[in-house]
């Protein structure tokens, strides 16, 4: 057993290490702890593209997104697909332009106010990740990682995908999986497991490994089968009485790894199955192809470290749904999802800047974007500021940004149609033309009490539209791996079109 999986093994089994009374640590919970839900999605879409398919009733969305229907709505919804299309055309398509399953994930929930943070994609492997709006201000060391298992790790047809931040000061890692396919291959999708422990790594402090971090969620096709020498038919048959549902998902592989010889999975936990085996249909149809011996490939699990950074309190999480959606037929796969409830500090603050409140962005001239930092806050060697509209749909839709610290080359982008990732846009970004700044010293600072107040100039040619409103986004990076953080978010400003002569406008109010 490696390291990693050790200290999860025991703080599976472990409830609290504080000193502090069973009912002092209840009514601390009670005073600080809140509780959020995160929806997790996975399916195998075998290549298929999303076409005249409706996504709402995967996403457990309803027609209404205000009122009391928005109070049930996921804080965060992990979207995880297997055998996206990966064909070399379509790879090559995705370097200009969004992954058609991400684009219209977004295009529906933009409208119930969510941002797609971070999308990692490894061939047919896609992990999505969409947080509310309220939110994406506390997402903190965001960061992806894959671990290639196909062909001995040559491959990227087989292995996993994760992303992983923290939010309210609790880490969580999401990880898509698709293991070693077919009956008889259970010691490979043993190892495939055993390979993504030991090579998917972090960069970021205290979060190294997988099982670092408060809550995992570990999704996919795993692939995993029955054991037995049953037929094809003779499971489809077994299926049919109920009496023998609870029978045939005791011989799952993944029960029998995770519960019983304890090889793989072990520190996860999952409601068993109540749904039927999600594998293999007919496509089209809700039909069993019996050309494959029907099986639950298709599965979502969770782990939580009890014992955390806060004394007294106890971190908890309850799968409230485990359901399959065997409406959808456009693959061999149905889909399945889990609603989870866990539970955060919304109370927890990092260190972060604070922008001076803005009032109109003059077109066509420099501008000068003000705020102020505390002395704790460490500023990243490639940290940026970046203008988005007030209703962009993903961290990937800025419209322009200017670095912080590069003063001395002014080098930005004032447009960005087709990014599909928010890393650090540099040191060489693309850009259609180089920005001139009149200033040299378009960064100055100036230590006021127990704080540093800044001042950053945004070149004259900008492109933002004649009285639509904007906000800023400060992002620390830390230049590891695309480790970033959002440190903070301006309130909104409306751009103007320039009167008068060309001149350094100070954007902030007085």
């Amino acid at each position: 057993m490696s390291k990693t999986e050790t200290a999860a093994t025991a703080a599976k089994a472990t409830t609290s290490t504080s000193t502090t009374t069973p009912k002092a640590a209840e009514t601390n919970a009670r005073q600080q702890l809140e509780t959020y839900r995160v929806y997790v999605v996975t399916w195998n879409v075998g290549s298929r593209f999303p076409d005249n398919i409706s996504l709402r009733q995967l996403l457990g969305l309803h027609d209404d997104a205000s009122g009391d229907a928005a109070d049930y709505l996921p804080d965060i919804y992990a979207i995880g697909l297997q055998e996206v299309n990966a064909q070399p055309q379509q790879q090559v398509l995705g370097l200009f332009k969004e992954d058609p399953w991400t684009h219209k994930a977004k295009k529906l929930l933009r409208f119930y106010n969510y941002v797609a943070v971070k999308t990692e994609q490894m061939q047919g492997l896609l992990l999505t990740m969409f947080v509310r709006r309220p939110h994406v201000e506390h997402i903190k060391d965001m960061e992806a990682e894959f671990t290639r298992t196909g062909f001995g790790g040559i491959w990227g047809n087989k292995g996993a995908v994760s992303v992983r931040f923290t939010l309210y000061g609790c880490g969580l890692s999401f990880v898509v999986a698709h293991l070693a396919a077919h009956d008889h291959q259970l010691d490979e999708r043993i190892e495939d497991y055993k390979q993504i422990l030991e090579n998917h790594h972090y960069h970021v402090k205290r979060y190294r490994e997988i099982y670092d971090h408060d809550y995992v969620f570990w999704f996919g096709d795993l692939n995993f089968r029955l054991q037995g020498t049953d037929t094809s038919a003779e499971v489809r048959e077994a299926l049919r009485d109920d009496r023998l549902h609870d029978a045939l998902i005791k011989r799952d592989q993944l029960f029998e790894v995770r519960e019983k010889t304890q090889q793989a999975f072990q520190v996860m936990h999952e409601r068993l199955p109540a749904f039927p085996p999600t594998f293999k249909f007919k496509e089209g149809t809700s039909e069993y192809d019996l050309k494959r011996r029907p099986a639950w490939t298709d599965r979502i699990m969770y782990a939580v470290q009890p014992s955390n950074r806060q004394p007294g309190m106890q971190l908890a999480i309850e799968q409230c749904s485990y359901k399959s959606h065997p409406a959808y037929s456009i693959s061999d796969h149905k889909p399945v999802t889990s609603d989870f409830t866990i539970k955060l500090y919304p109370n927890y603050r990092e260190p972060g800047v604070q922008f001076t409140p803005p009032s109109v962005w003059r077109m066509g001239n420099e501008n000068t974007v003000e705020y102020r930092k505390q002395p704790e806050f460490e500023e990243g060697p490639n940290d940026w500021i970046a203008i988005y509209a007030t209703d962009y749909a993903s961290l990937a839709d800025y419209v322009a940004y200017e670095y912080v610290n590069q003063a001395e080359s002014p080098t930005s982008s004032d447009s960005n149609p087709d990014r599909d990732h928010f890393e650090t846009p540099g040191p060489t970004p693309r850009r259609t033309r180089r920005h001139q700044h009149r200033n040299q010293q378009r960064l100055r600072r100036q230590q006021e009490a127990n704080e540093e107040l800044v001042r950053l100039d945004f070149a004259d040619d900008i492109d933002l539209r004649h009285g639509e409103q904007y906000l800023l986004v400060y992002f620390r990076s830390t230049g590891l791996r695309g480790v970033t953080s959002i440190a903070g978010i301006s309130s909104t400003f409306v751009a103007e079109k320039r009167s008068g002569s060309p001149h350094r406008t100070e954007y902030h109010v007085d």
